[in-house]
């Protein structure tokens, strides 16, 4: 078997290892799923209670949900652009409705959405903190602001880089 062929196979084979990631892609539909039914249990709790808490509790719980569904939006990021750009283009039929974006995301716009996300949603566990600041102590303030400026910091460098590299 000659050098050439061996690369050959190797390529191939590599080439067709992305499919390793497929259901892993698939398995993100199931977190998906679990996030949802956690999402309607937090609501299932509080509603029948909407007429009595106060407004502070009522937003704690608001922040609660939409931190659940930014990242639920998160998954779904992920989850189709990671197939797209590693697995295979999704062949959505004709008349199927599809996501404007879909397609349209590479790696690097990948990358900078789920940093972008990752502070919005570090930003609502924050703020849920500070909510309750009487009830936290301030050394665990303290960690949550600096894992916060963190997140913040790495994302902006993040997209320096990427600015930068794109030059």
């Amino acid at each position: 078997m000659s050098l050439n062929k061996v690369e050959n196979t190797i390529e191939r084979a590599m080439y067709a290892s992305r499919w390793i990631m497929a259901p892993v892609y698939l398995g993100m539909s199931l977190a998906l799923l679990a996030l949802a039914v956690k999402f309607f249990q937090e609501l299932y709790h509080f509603l029948p209670y909407l007429l009595d808490i106060d407004e502070s509790v009522l937003i704690l719980n608001l922040l609660t949900l939409i931190d659940l569904t930014l990242v639920g939006s998160l998954i779904v990021i992920v989850m189709f652009s990671g197939y797209e750009n590693f697995v295979s283009r999704m062949d959505i039929g004709e008349g199927t409705e599809k996501l404007d974006w879909l397609g349209s995301h590479d790696y690097s716009s990948l990358k900078m959405k789920v940093a972008a996300s990752i502070v919005a949603i570090s930003s609502i566990h924050l703020l849920k903190v500070f909510m309750n600041v009487q009830t936290t102590d301030n050394d665990k303030l303290m960690w949550y602001v600096i894992i916060h400026l963190t997140l913040v910091l790495s994302a902006l460098f993040m997209g320096y880089l990427d600015k930068i590299s794109r030059h």
